[in-house]
């Protein structure tokens, strides 16, 4: 008895599709210092324009690289260095020189917005007093010759 449903197929050829690792797995890839700092400055400009997500994508980069690289960025490690050229990892001393420069730019931030508002609160404390002048000699009666 024959199940109608299955058939049989004979195939004696040899596989042509060896996989996706056929030629052996792929060497792992490695940007230089001066590529980081340039994937850097594209992936800030693509944030700004709200396309970060998609340039990283494209370019087939990792958040965590990115953060990594600007840890490295940051610390001062990647400057100055050589296509090639080991980096290592940040020693305490440049880890704490990374996170006194974030803490001063942010500082330096907050610093610009709080002079910008003391000037405005300054030139409103000077129309307050015009107004309250201008409304003390509207005040007062004229007085009769």
């Amino acid at each position: 008895m024959s199940n109608p449903s299955v058939v049989v197929v004979r195939d004696d050829s040899s596989m042509t599709n060896l996989g996706p690792r056929a030629g052996g797995p792929a060497s792992r890839r490695v940007f230089s210092p001066a590529e980081k700092l340039e994937h850097l400055a594209a992936y800030d400009q693509a944030v700004r324009s709200r396309a970060g997500g998609a340039y990283l994508r494209e370019h087939g980069i990792y958040s965590s690289q990115v953060a990594e690289w600007r840890r490295l960025r940051d610390a001062g490690v990647l400057a100055g260095k050589k296509p090639g050229e080991r980096i290592g990892k940040l020693t305490p001393e440049q880890a704490e020189i990374a996170r006194l420069r974030r803490e001063l730019e942010l500082t330096q931030r907050r610093l610009g917005i709080t002079e910008v508002a003391l000037g405005i609160m300054g030139k409103a404390h000077e129309l307050l007093e015009e107004l309250s002048k201008s409304s003390h000699s509207d005040d007062t009666p004229p007085t009769k010759r």
